[in-house]
């Protein structure tokens, strides 16, 4: 296998072509009006369509620099292809396959999509290598600004590196999606972690504007008796240690034991299936409220459900049992709500008589992150919002300090990658404007 290939089968030349060759070719294409990251669907499309292949490349790769992750990783289902025209008549493009495609070929003829100005302009410094801080960078390289990435972790690519399962996406195509990043010139300063007050001091220093990306890398709390057990850990810690160099050791805790992972969304399903592909004998998902009201993507689940996960909907755990400091099992019991039509967690109770219990061997909290690292940059300039979120303006990435931005899940909380992409490439056009027109005030991006 080489570096380009996938655990995914993906379009040859022939089949991108031929499921292009399906677009109708709207006015105003309902896909290119769905993608948050303006990756313009509509455009590539049609350039595919018309065996335009480079030009179908450039337009991926200069409208999303994370093109080949976002084609990947996208739930193009209820994003782009969701109003898609020719599902009237049959069944929508598959957009993302396309998208993916095209930028592998891009990678694999050698050719170079991205089109960038000369350097000369401002120092622009980027806190965290996730992908709002990628988008960003790149905006402002192409633009000719002089950037500098300061990630605190060893290596760069936030939650695509760390907190993505291999099954979805292998560590060698994050790497060279990044490449297309520092071919821009950028400059990547890794383990240089930004703590309170560093944004100020960047600012001092000689940057003329700081974005934050810094992701949510928190997990929330799930206080219950016995979660300092061993084998008990969170969602960030297990698919961190998975593609870390952790693996081997994880594996050996997991194949042939029972496991219960508790939380409903698309990373939870990401543990369980993990846990299923490492070879555990059960695995569990828990989850308070019903299957229908269950966060994660439908593709998710589905795969979950082809790895034989045990769903125990409306039913949460109470207590994990252990003997000499070490996981045995839990105990837990069924929910229900106290009236219809009002599904708030408020209204979530526990049934009496429902009581369970299951022997289970490693337990895993996927219920969800919080983003206090993003407020360390920030010197107390911020608001406190829920979960250690920063407060935005009406933009959605200006502060309170007209030359601080933020943006991706440090601002919105817990979220798609396509979106930390939007926010990166908006962050970059205000910061671009209130420099280039020289402002030192300002304020939320028009």
């Amino acid at each position: 296998m080489n570096g380009l290939e996938r655990d995914k089968k993906v379009y040859g030349v022939l089949q991108a072509i031929s499921e292009a060759s399906r677009c109708l070719n709207c006015h105003e294409p309902p896909c290119s009006r769905d993608c948050p990251a303006d990756t313009d669907p509509g455009t590539f499309i049609r350039k595919l369509k018309l065996k335009n292949i480079k030009g179908a490349v450039r337009t991926i790769k200069n409208n999303n620099i994370l093109g080949g992750i976002c084609g990947a990783l996208c739930p193009t289902e209820r994003l782009c292809m969701k109003g898609c025209s020719a599902s009237g008549i049959d069944r929508p493009i598959e957009i993302g396959k396309i998208q993916r495609f095209l930028v592998e070929y891009g990678w694999e003829t050698g050719f170079d999509a991205i089109q960038k100005k000369g350097f000369g302009k401002g120092r622009i410094a980027v806190i965290g290598s996730g992908p709002a801080g990628l988008a960003c960078a790149a905006e402002l390289a192409k633009n000719g600004y002089g950037i500098t990435i300061f990630e605190g972790r060893e290596e760069a690519g936030g939650v695509l590196r760390y907190g993505v399962p291999k099954f979805r996406m292998n560590t060698e195509f994050v790497e060279r999606e990044l490449e297309d990043v520092f071919a821009l010139g950028v400059e990547l300063k890794t383990s240089a972690r930004i703590e309170r007050g560093g944004a100020d001091r960047l600012l001092s220093e000689g940057f003329e504007a700081v974005f934050i990306g810094t992701g949510t890398w928190s997990p929330a709390r799930l206080d219950i008796p016995g979660s300092g057990l061993v084998n008990v850990t969170d969602s960030q810690k297990f698919l961190e240690g998975m593609r870390s160099g952790k693996d081997i050791e994880l594996a050996s805790k997991i194949r042939g034991k029972n496991v219960a992972v508790v939380g409903g969304g698309s990373v939870a399903m990401d543990v369980a299936t993990t846990c299923a592909t490492l070879g555990a004998n059960k695995v569990y998902v828990i989850y308070r409220r019903s299957l229908r009201e269950m966060p994660a993507d439908e593709e998710d689940l589905d795969l979950a459900l082809a790895h034989n996960i045990t769903l125990r909907t409306q039913s949460v755990v109470t207590d994990l049992l252990g003997e000499d400091g070490v996981l045995t099992g839990l105990k837990g019991i069924e929910t229900d709500w106290k009236s219809l039509g009002d599904h708030s967690a408020a209204k979530l109770v526990t049934v009496p008589g429902t009581e369970y219990s299951l022997k289970v061997d490693f337990f895993v909290r996927a219920i969800g992150m919080r983003s206090e690292e993003a407020n360390k940059g920030l010197s107390g300039l911020v608001e406190d919002l829920p979960n250690g979120l920063v407060k935005t303006g009406d933009d959605g990435v200006s502060t309170t300090n007209k030359r601080i931005f933020v943006g991706g899940d440090a601002a919105r909380g817990p979220a798609l990658i396509v979106q930390a992409v939007q926010d990166g490439k908006k962050a970059a056009e205000c910061i671009m404007k209130i420099l280039e027109e020289n402002k030192s005030g300002g304020g939320a991006c028009e």
